[in-house]
């Protein structure tokens, strides 16, 4: 292919290539050449012209497939446009003769039609410069046009269209001749025809006015006779071109080229014509006339549904400012229009002409208005309402018979009521909470209006009225339970009225059902569900009283318990022994008593009986439905008793018919359906018994009586979803689905709610569509009889019987009626197949294959292709369940057979996919042979162009082989490829259907190549090549589907290897198709975008911003509105899809997709994204909600009335976009703030870096949008949505978290958020009204918690604002217990009060923690109280000190309760299940027992702050509650209060305490125990802390120290949650509390041991008993020791952080020291110095014996610790605090009192002395690791010399080896050791005389001659000064150690000493600074020493005169350096500052 790229086509290389490779190459060529023209200097251009023009031409006589010809037209005419234009007219007459040549050979037709297309190209591109010849050229086509076939009328359709484009206004004399021939086109038999007939004239009428004047009504009726027999595809090019030329017509402004002075239609003519065209269709005056005489006046639903479209487009052509002006005389018009007696004269005639206007409302309504503009609309219909029904009721209330209303007039208008009341309700419901004006409004009176429709007399008036009720109280949740009551209150005063009986239930059971989109719902406890049952019980008690009205009060019964089972098992739960009651009286207690009922009563007393209990087995099913998890044993087995009655009762249904004829038929077929759908509902093994009713079931599938069922409701579940695009276009993949399934419905019509009342309260946002109710049945007998077949049919060898039943069945129908049973039957057996495989059960004896295997053939051979679908599904799965190898392959032999000899288009189609799908449930295809025969055969079917049916199914086939082949099929890839190109290029393009086909092959292949795509061989470049060219003749496909699959391929390719996949042409190719009018083509371009901004987002924005550029003007429309406009990009043209589209799967898709193309913000484009969401929050006529400030004090409204009132910006790239919309919006900034924290620069969260960085380059930060963020979210957080203000205050959380720390650089000691505290102040104001939503005001909770303890505002009176809204929502929640709001569910007064308690606990713990005194108490014995200064005075502290707390304090009394009841709630419900028993019936304090499910969430989401805060309350207080008693509220009694008045009067105040701990600690511990994966590190650190606030009281910490048991529990805890949790804080936490047990338990011990010394007194201490671990054995237990468990948790964290410690860690005894590489961090420095500090206190809580059992383990790990803190190399700080620790633990352990115990003494000091002698041996373990830090040895040698006991310490050899050590030390030659040796020293020589006198003796003459020796070499440097001192200072301790008859010896040895250190001047003078200041600290010695010691010191001076001289001169020279000084120091003083501060600072 290479060698097709270039500007002549190399005719050498492709003379060298077979017919089939050249036409690829040629193709190839002629792409490059598109390419390439505009690309190539003009003058090569015209140099190769005349060659080129020889080539192309050669190619147009070459038999050009179709998209070879469309793609060399485009050439050629881009040459002449690019080159020489002047010779374009010989191209002209060229094609013109090819045209008029009289060659009629099939040959020669590709040519002629590639002469066409090239005519149609060449005047699109030059235009006027061939408009001499335009005329010519037109006849010539007019004149082909009368002997061509299809495809021919098709390219001259598409050719001329062309031509008009090109020519423009010049071709206006012939656009009547265009007209003519195009007319005749329209109503063509070929759909393609009509298709380009209609863009032939939609071209047309920019330029012809005659088409919207004159011809108007013509082209109207030639439009409807255009929609006759249509398909998908014509009714939408159809429609657009009669919805624009009428649009047109009405406002002339909106042609493309329009005319001054144009005449202009009215909206009425306009409408006057489409309704002409809905109720006649297309036949003239005298055809119409004629079929309203003969009464068979009936217009094609083809037609209605296209004159449906017609009206959208040309509602949408004329734009939403239109429609919202002009919008009630449409409506008018649209009402006229349902009401007329001609488009309702048969039910299903009804049905379809109400949905076709409600599709015209939803369509146009829908997405054209904005909000306010809905909420507008939203008024004319409720006046259009209010007026109908006071048209009604007047006439129904006539006394005058005659001008009293007719059932046609209420027929007419109850259609408009249904209609209005519809769209009404979807209008409300997409609203949402902005509906609220329009609710409140009293001038509209909405909900009075719709209420007053109830009591129409009709059905269906009163059901739709009931819907929009139910979609009001889903937009608004507070009306939910208002308009219950209201519906209640009406029902009870009018229940003797049967339109009001059945209107208000039907109300009630939709406002229940809409319960379950509400998460705020409906009371449940005061009266709502009760009182409904009540009604339901009433309606069913007093339904035989009236028999007017007993059908009426009965369905109304079971329909509000219908209602009420959706509410959930919560509910249902405390009503469902009235329920199970209900149901056995409605049923006779045995079949014998039912027996009896059937010998008596009339044909009205059945009717009744049935409706009441089928009513009673749908309130079943519904139970069945939403409350399965109640249906254990009993409550199944209580509604078996019933269900049997019902199963008989079915039984005799044929005996009753036959007795009461049809007036009971209905009933009857309701009946059945109900018992049908409730037994296939229930388990199988429940009536497995029974047999006899399958008879009837039997009968219901192939009776002669049944009525067919709609296909597209029974079929297509049974279906693959992959062969459903066998049938044309999916209508879930279409945008006019609501109609267009009217079309494939049965005869009885589509579904509407009067068919069944009771899916009024099913779940689902649309309205609800159930089909008629026969063929309900017929759905409900298939899904029923696949699930008992295998459990009932089965069991009882009834199959094979049963499918005999149903082949003689249709052995004996003929015609329709056989199809119609055919299908039921295939269904039925397919259910079965399905449901047998899925449990992977067998079909039963090997003889019912043959009769199910001649059914699924016989289907397979039906010439409804659908049918040949479910037929092939059940083939597969007959394969799938027999699981026999040999009978798989018997099949395969079958279809082989069957598609060798089948001639018929059917067979072969059936029988192909039968082919492809065999294999698909059994794993795939694994035989080769098997794998080549079946692409063998499906190759052959897929060329055989005699039929185009054939070929799509053939190929459907094969892409499914290709599928379920694998790497399998990969021998066979080439030959495909080959085989899909070669179609590709010859299909004709009226052949759609092939083409389809043909993509999803291209798909199968390129996932069967997969990754291997990305190869480099030349087989897989040629593959790849081959797959590129397929995408791009796809994609010049005119048909979108084929679009699609061009799409999805690329997008496969591109996945596979994206490096092949050319972005710079996908992209824009995605972006021009963003707003196509298909809903298939639209979802694959945002899937494929999606997928492509995953990785390359910055590419994909950058090229769809390139197109724009490149785009011209007329072809930028094509975009939607320039939604690709370059400032906002890709990513505001999706942002306006979003807004536009209701596909959920589109939406959803649009979403991820700019999700993806967020991290773009790293690139540069975080303003842009930043601009684009608040050009999208600020695209609404009323953005926000005024900010009411007129509940502030006059001294703060100016403040914050000064804040942005979010006013939405004018002139904004978007328009009225939706709530949703905008909820994304604030989403995206949401991620934008993640994204920038955890993938961005550290500058995004530092305003002073990100302003240098901006400095010195063009980079973009977060921080410097901070304002932009702040007005965002506040936009949001106060708009009239709720939605929106939740993400706006969701959105201000995660600022205030993100941002509070930032410092403000131009002003420190600020955060840059200070001076956004009036904005934030002002957006919380409004979630605490009264009208506030408790969602909202939670999460207003939130975020006022997060602000104050953020201490963003350092002044109190700042923060007094917020403070106050939290005291409104105390208040609030402490007085909603006794003023219930009846408006929401009591779940929503759970989550507010816990949200508030949250936020309270929250902002108390931060107060706490600012304060500095978290267990402050001003309690008795403490300071006398001041007197209180103002709280929000200067003097009571900052926000960030004291006085924030003192503001909490003044709630705390009451919110300590609140807590305390909150905590007691979540305890009970963390209660397993097996003590569910145990819960509270009424339920807890802040939750009901209904509710219980839905406030578990709350409160586990607020209990951790919450017991922290009571954790730090109790601490505070000390556990002394001195106002318990309800009496010194100074609030409203709180249900706490109240709750425990009686059981505090009954406990002591120590119990109460201990109950409270009990709590604390359980909560806590209960957590602990099993944190689970999600659960945050929020709440675990918050019990953490809550166990040390508690440990730090001395009450708490004695229960702990007293119960062992829980002290070991909570040991235990703690230790798992350190080794679960990595978290440095945690680990800490753990370590503190564990410290705190400790210290708890040692206290413990230590008051016993007090006791018992006390109370022992005198006696002998034998009988003192021994306290402590250990007792009398020493015996540790292993889970019952405190001890044990500290030791394990101990060695834990030393082990994990110094693993050398452990032999089997270290890899061997020596090993792990050897190389020392170990490094700790200062957190792990931190968490060992802890657990040396715990291990240290563990021997003092043992006995004498448990402290020998333990000291072997504790001494060892000290010393293994030091051991390695000893050899390491980097000291750091916090290294030194490890050893300081480990000192201390040392000094510690040393020193206990069990050391000294008579009963440890002998075993303490061996131990102690193995220890000394392990600590001894560190100098000389190993020479590899020699000890670095000598000083931490001595020190710890010094420890054990003065801790322990003296038999330690005198131990000769052990004595003898410390003194060798400090006698090494005392060599060193290191000064800082030498230093540290001397102070050692000092503490031993002053220690016990046993331990200091072998020391003194020796050592001491070694520091005498280090000291003499001096003066030969004098300090150097300062640590040498320090260690001559500290000499010095230890032979000073020598000295006073001495006895006084020793003690002048040694003064004599000391003073010579210090005189040797003395210098003479000359010498003072030269010294260093070192020798200076031993000099000066010499002299000072002596003259401190001499005068101590003045005998000595005299007679040294006398016997040594030089010494004398030396110390006389040192004193001269000191006192004349005193004198100079002196005389010095007034000089300063006369400069001094005459200002002398009073108050010393430093």
């Amino acid at each position: 292919m290479e060698r097709a790229h270039s500007l002549l086509l190399n005719e050498e290389a492709c003379s060298q290539l077979g017919e089939h490779q050249r036409a690829e190459f040629v193709f190839e060529w002629l792409r490059f050449l598109k390419k390439l023209l505009p690309a190539t200097d003009r003058a090569d251009v015209k140099k190769n012209q005349k060659r080129l023009v020889e080539q192309l031409t050669m190619v147009l006589t070459g038999s050009p497939g179709p998209p070879t010809r469309w793609l060399l037209a485009h050439c050629l005419a881009l040459l002449y446009k690019v080159g020489d234009s002047l010779t374009a007219t010989l191209m002209v007459d060229r094609c013109n003769d090819i045209i008029r040549s009289k060659d009629d050979s099939p040959s020669y037709l590709p040519t002629r039609l590639a002469a066409i297309a090239c005519l149609g190209a060449l005047y699109e591109q030059l235009g006027r410069l061939l408009v001499n010849t335009f005329k010519e050229t037109l006849a010539n086509l007019w004149k082909a046009m009368k002997s061509a076939e299809s495809q021919g009328r098709y390219e001259i359709m598409l050719s001329v269209e062309k031509i008009l484009r090109g020519l423009g206004p010049s071709a206006v004399p012939c656009h009547r001749d265009v007209y003519k021939t195009a007319r005749g086109c329209l109503t063509d038999r070929s759909m393609a025809v009509r298709c380009a007939a209609a863009e032939c004239l939609l071209e047309l009428q920019r330029e012809a006015v005659f088409l919207r004047t004159s011809e108007l009504e013509n082209v109207a009726t030639l439009c409807f006779r255009a929609f006759e027999g249509s398909n998908y595809n014509v009714r939408v090019v159809v429609s657009k071109l009669l919805g624009t030329l009428l649009a047109t017509a009405v406002d002339p402004e909106q042609a493309t080229a329009p005319r001054q002075g144009s005449k202009h239609s009215s909206l009425e003519e306009v409408m006057d014509l489409l309704t002409g065209g809905f109720l006649r269709g297309g036949a003239g005056f005298l055809r119409a006339s004629g079929d309203m005489l003969k009464g068979t006046s009936s217009v094609s639903k083809d037609i209605r549904v296209g004159v449906t479209q017609s009206c959208v487009v040309f509602v949408s052509v004329l734009g939403g400012p239109w429609l919202e002006a002009h919008f009630s005389s449409l409506l008018g018009l649209l009402m006229e229009l349902v009401s007329h007696a001609r488009a309702t004269q048969t039910p299903a005639d009804a049905v379809c002409c109400r949905r076709c206007v409600s599709f015209i409302l939803r369509a146009t309504l829908g997405s054209l208005l904005g909000e306010k503009a809905q909420i507008a609309a939203s008024k004319d219909l409720c006046l259009a309402i209010g007026k109908q029904k006071r048209a009604v009721d007047a006439a129904m209330c006539d006394g005058n018979v005659e001008t009293r209303v007719t059932i046609t007039d209420v027929a007419a208008s109850q259609h408009v009521l249904v209609c209005a009341l519809l769209e009404l309700g979807s209008l409300v419901q997409g609203l949402g909470s902005t509906a609220a004006p329009l609710v409140t409004d009293t001038s509209t009176a909405l909900l009075d209006t719709v209420i007053s429709v109830l009591l129409h007399p009709s059905v269906s008036a009163r059901l739709a009225a009931a819907w929009c009720l139910r979609c009001v109280a889903v937009a608004l949740p507070s009306q939910g339970a208002v308009l219950l009551d209201r519906c209640a209150e009406r029902l009870h005063a009018l229940k003797s009225c049967p339109e009001a009986v059945a209107g208000y239930s039907a109300a009630i059971a939709a406002l229940l059902g809409a319960v379950q989109h509400c998460p705020l719902g409906i009371p449940h406890t005061k009266g709502k569900v009760r009182r409904t049952l009540g009604v339901a019980e009433d309606m069913l008690r007093s339904a035989t009283q009236n028999s007017r009205i007993s059908i009426q009060r009965t369905q109304a019964g079971w329909l509000l318990l219908s209602a009420l089972s959706t509410l959930g098992p919560a509910v249902v739960e405390h009503h469902l022994p009235r329920m199970l009651l209900l149901w056995k009286c409605a049923f006779p207690p045995s079949i014998r008593d039912l027996d009896m009922e059937l010998r008596r009563g009339d044909h009205f007393t059945w009717q009744v009986t049935l409706e009441g209990r089928a009513g009673a087995l749908c309130a079943m099913k519904s139970l069945v439905v939403h409350c399965r998890d109640l249906l254990n044993d009993d409550v199944t087995g209580r509604l078996l008793t019933p269900l049997a009655c019902a199963v008989s009762l079915l039984t005799k249904l044929p005996v009753l018919i036959k007795s009461y004829g049809n007036q009971i038929k209905n009933a009857s077929i309701v009946f059945r359906l109900r018992v049908y759908e409730v037994l296939a509902l229930l388990p199988p093994k429940t009536y497995e018994g029974e047999g006899l009713w399958l008879l009837q079931l039997v009968a219901d599938l192939t009776g002669p009586e049944n009525v067919a069922c709609s296909e597209l409701t029974l079929l297509p579940p049974l279906c693959h979803a992959n062969d459903l695009v066998l049938l044309g276009p999916a209508l879930h993949d279409m945008d006019q689905q609501y109609i267009e399934e009217q079309l494939h419905g049965s005869r009885a019509g589509g579904g509407t709610l009067e068919y069944d009342p009771f899916t009024i309260c099913d779940k689902g946002q649309d309205v609800p569509a159930p089909p008629p109710p026969a063929a309900a049945l017929t759905v409900a007998a298939t899904q029923l009889f696949g699930v008992i077949f295998p459990n009932v049919i089965v069991p009882q060898r009834y199959s094979l019987l049963i499918l005999e039943q149903f082949s003689e069945s249709l052995k004996q129908l003929k015609g329709v009626r056989q199809l119609t049973v055919q299908t039921q039957v295939a269904a039925a057996l397919c259910s079965v197949l399905k449901h047998l495989g899925s449990c992977c059960a067998g079909l039963g004896p090997e003889e019912v294959r043959r009769p199910a295997l001649g059914l699924l053939v016989g289907a397979l051979e039906s010439p409804n292709p659908l049918l040949r679908c479910v037929a092939a599904e059940g083939l597969s799965r007959l394969v799938q369940v027999v699981n026999d190898p040999t009978f798989t392959v018997s099949m395969t032999l079958v279809c082989f057979d069957k598609l060798k000899t089948a001639r018929d288009a059917v067979t072969r189609t059936g029988h192909s996919l039968a082919l492809g799908a065999l294999y698909r449930h059994i794993g795939g295809i694994s035989s080769p042979q098997h794998l080549s025969a079946c692409v063998g055969i499906l190759f052959t079917l897929s060329q055989d162009s005699t039929s185009p049916e054939v070929q799509m199914w053939a190929l459907h086939s094969l892409s499914m082989v290709i599928d379920l082949a694998g790497p399998l099929y990969h021998g066979h890839v080439e030959a495909s490829f080959t085989l899909v190109l070669r179609l590709l290029l010859n299909v004709p393009p009226t052949h759609i259907e092939v083409h389809q086909s043909l993509g999803r092959c291209l798909n199968a292949l390129i996932t069967a190549l997969g990754p291997d795509l990305q190869g480099e061989g030349q087989l897989v470049s040629a593959l790849r090549t081959s797959c590129l060219v397929d995408c791009a003749v796809m994609q010049d496909s005119p048909d979108c589907l084929v679009q699609t699959q061009a799409i999805s391929c690329l997008q496969q390719l591109h996945m596979f290897a994206p490096r092949h996949v050319n972005l710079a042409s996908l992209v824009p190719s995605l972006c021009v198709n963003l707003c196509s009018s298909y809903l298939s083509l639209r979802r694959a371009v945002v899937a494929c975008l999606r997928q492509l901004a995953q990785k390359e987002a910055l590419e994909v924005s950058e090229h769809a911003v390139a197109l724009v550029k490149e785009l011209p003007r007329r072809d930028n429309t094509q975009l939607g509105e320039d939604a690709l406009r370059k400032e906002v990009g890709l990513e505001g043209a999706l942002f306006s899809l979003l807004d536009r589209e209701s596909d959920p799967r589109l939406c959803q898709d649009i979403k991820e997709t700019l999700v993806h193309m967020m991290t773009s913000i790293t690139a540069g484009k975080l303003a842009h994204w930043l601009k684009l969401c608040k050009d999208v929050l600020s695209a609404s006529a009323d953005s926000t909600a005024p900010v009411e400030t007129n509940q502030e004090e006059d001294a703060d409204r100016d403040d914050d009335a000064s804040v942005f009132h979010a006013k939405s910006d004018s002139g904004g790239p978007f328009t009225n976009l939706r709530w949703s919309t905008r909820v994304f919006a604030m989403e995206c900034v949401c991620r934008v703030i993640t994204q920038c924290e955890s993938h961005g620069h550290p500058a995004h969260f530092d305003l002073t870096l990100a302003q240098e960085l901006r400095l010195h380059e063009s980079t973009d930060f977060l921080v410097l949008h901070l304002a932009d963020l702040i007005r965002m979210a506040f936009m949001a957080a106060t708009d009239h949505s709720d939605q929106l203000r939740l993400s706006g205050l969701q959105t201000l959380l995660v600022i205030i978290r993100k941002f509070a720390a930032i410092p403000e650089p131009e002003f420190p000691g600020h955060v840059i958020l200070e001076q956004y505290q009036a904005n934030v102040g002002a957006a919380l104001r409004p979630a605490f009204s009264a009208e506030a939503p408790p969602d909202v005001t939670a999460k207003a909770c939130q975020v006022c918690s997060a602000w104050i303890a953020s201490g963003v505002v350092s002044d109190l009176r700042d923060l007094r604002r917020v403070h106050q809204l939290l005291a409104s929502s105390l208040v609030k929640i402490q007085t909603g217990k006794e003023v219930p709001s009846q408006v929401y569910n009591e779940g929503t007064s759970t989550m507010e009060t816990l949200a508030v308690l949250k936020a309270w606990a929250e902002v108390y713990i931060v107060a706490v923690q600012n304060s500095g005194q978290p267990t402050e108490n001003s309690g008795p014995g403490g300071q006398p109280e001041q007197p209180h200064p103002p709280l929000l005075e200067e003097g009571c502290g900052g926000a960030r000190g004291p006085g924030l707390l003192k503001l909490v304090q003044t709630d705390l009394a009451a919110l300590s309760r609140l807590w305390l009841a909150a905590l007691q709630d979540y305890a009970v419900l963390t209660l397993p299940q097996d003590y569910s028993w145990q819960l509270p019936a009424a339920g807890g304090t802040f939750y009901t027992a209904e509710t219980v499910e839905q406030a578990r969430p709350h409160y586990y989401s607020s209990w951790a702050p919450i017991l922290h805060a009571t954790a730090l309350w109790f601490s505070s207080t000390g556990f002394i509650m001195a106002d318990d008693g309800p009496a010194n509220l100074s609030r409203p009694v709180t249900p706490t209060s109240m709750g425990q008045s009686a059981s505090l009067a009954s406990k002591s105040p120590e119990d109460v305490s201990a109950d409270r701990l009990h709590l604390i600690l359980g909560i806590s511990v209960e957590f602990l125990c099993s944190p689970h994966s999600h659960d945050q590190m929020e709440n675990i650190s918050s019990c953490l802390r809550a166990l040390q606030a508690l440990l730090q009281v001395p009450w708490p910490r004695s229960k702990v120290g007293n119960d062992q048991v829980l002290s070991v529990e909570l040991l235990s805890v703690l230790h798992r949650l350190l080794v679960t949790r990595e978290a440095m804080a945690v680990q800490l936490a753990v370590l503190e509390v564990v410290r705190q047990v400790v210290s708890a338990a040692q206290e413990h011990v230590r008051e016993k041991r007090h006791s018992a010394e006390v109370d022992d007194g005198a006696e002998e201490k034998e009988t003192v008993p021994e306290f402590g671990e250990g007792r009398d054995t020493g015996g540790l237990v292993p889970g019952r020791s405190l001890v044990f468990g500290a030791l394990e948790l101990c060695l834990c964290v030393l082990v994990r952080k110094l693993p050398q410690l452990s032999p089997k860690l270290a890899g061997s005894p020596g090993g792990g020291q050897r190389g020392s590489t170990w490094s700790l961090s200062d957190s792990d420095c931190r968490l060992v110095a802890s657990a040396l500090a715990i291990l240290s206190d563990l021997p003092s809580i043992c006995s004498p014996e448990g402290s020998v059992s333990i000291l072997p383990t504790v001494l060892y790990l000290l010393m293994g610790v030091l051991k390695e803190l000893v050899q390491q190399l980097c000291q750091g700080r916090a290294l030194d605090l490890v050893v300081t620790a480990a000192l201390q633990a040392l000094r510690n352990v040393l020193s206990s009192p069990m050391s000294r115990s008579e009963k440890s003494r002998g075993a303490w000091a061996h131990l102690l002395r193995c220890a000394l002698n392990t600590l001894l041996d560190c100098w000389d373990s190993d020479k590899a690791s020699p000890v670095v830090d000598e000083v931490s040895l001595l020190t710890a040698l010094t420890v054990f010399l003065l801790s322990a006991s003296p038999e330690v310490t005198t131990f000769q050899p052990l004595q003898a080896r410390c003194i060798d050590k400090f006698k090494a030390s005392l060599e060193t030659k290191d000064p800082v050791v030498l230093s540290k040796s001397y102070q050692l020293l000092v503490s031993v020589f002053q220690s016990q005389t046993v331990v200091a006198v072998p020391f003194i003796q020796a050592l001491g003459g070694c520091v005498v001659r280090h000291l003499q020796g001096v003066e030969r070499s004098g300090p150097q440097s300062y640590e040498e000064l320090r260690a001559i001192q500290d000499g010095v200072k230890a032979l000073e301790a020598l000295v006073f150690a001495a006895d006084k008859t020793h003690c002048p010896q040694l003064v004599a040895v000391l003073l010579p000493i210090l005189i040797s250190f003395l210098l003479d001047e000359n010498a003072l003078a030269s010294a260093s600074a070192p020798g200076r200041a031993l000099h000066e600290s010499a002299l000072l010695d002596l003259m401190r020493i001499g005068p101590q010691h003045s005998s000595v010191f005299k007679a040294l001076m006398a016997s040594s005169p030089h010494m004398k001289a030396r110390l006389e001169a040192a004193v001269k020279g000191n006192q004349e350096t005193v004198n100079i000084k002196a005389t010095q120091t007034p000089v300063p003083s006369k400069t001094s500052p005459s200002i002398q501060l009073k108050t010393n600072f430093l």
